[in-house]
């Protein structure tokens, strides 16, 4: 076979002719894949149908009717408006920092007035109301819903995404309670 490429032409072009086809195809196939992003914690919020990075989603209220957005798991309703801090971390079953994030958000069950579920991928269909206005788009995700009663009723909530630590997880808690006022910031 090597002889057959080093003496003739027409089968070295044609060699060529495939490795070149070869090499586009997968670079296409790179390229079309769509962007590659860098997993961490970053806060993202909706207002309206824009995101704003930073001030936590209203979510939308659940309907009734044909083709309305069904309500959360009832345990999720009930914490919410028990007046707790809702956490709810979703996950991949065998990733590995999932499984750490998983332990992380397992530790707020000693926080008092905080109620937390962790969700496996394949259920996160029955928690559309919630992450459709997060606009949930990987895992892990660790979503915090604020207490009823600090914003007047109306459910909002923040997202984090990739792996949580205990710290990390903590800090979310404090920052869905706080209740107190903001300064503007000027540089």
């Amino acid at each position: 076979m090597r002889e057959k490429l080093n003496e003739n032409p027409k089968a070295q072009v044609a060699l060529v002719a495939v490795l070149l086809v070869a090499a586009a195809i997968f670079m296409l196939g790179k390229l079309g894949g769509g962007e590659e992003e860098v997993e961490g914690t970053e806060p993202v919020a909706v207002a309206t149908s824009e995101l704003v990075a930073g001030t936590p989603a209203a979510l939308p209220a659940p309907g009734t009717g044909p083709g309305a957005v069904p309500a959360p798991p009832r345990r999720v309703v009930a914490a919410f408006n028990a007046g707790e801090t809702v956490a709810i971390l979703f996950v991949r079953n065998g990733g590995i920092d999932d499984r750490l994030a998983a332990r992380s958000v397992r530790r707020l069950e000693s926080f008092p007035d905080v109620a937390t579920f962790v969700v496996p991928a394949k259920e996160v269909a029955r928690y559309v109301s919630i992450t459709q206005g997060l606009q949930l788009n990987r895992l892990p995700a660790f979503v915090v819903l604020r207490p009823k009663q600090l914003d007047k009723h109306v459910a909002t909530a923040s997202i984090q995404y990739g792996f949580q630590n205990p710290q990390s997880v903590a800090q979310a808690i404090v920052d869905a309670r706080y209740h107190g006022g903001t300064l503007a910031y000027h540089p």
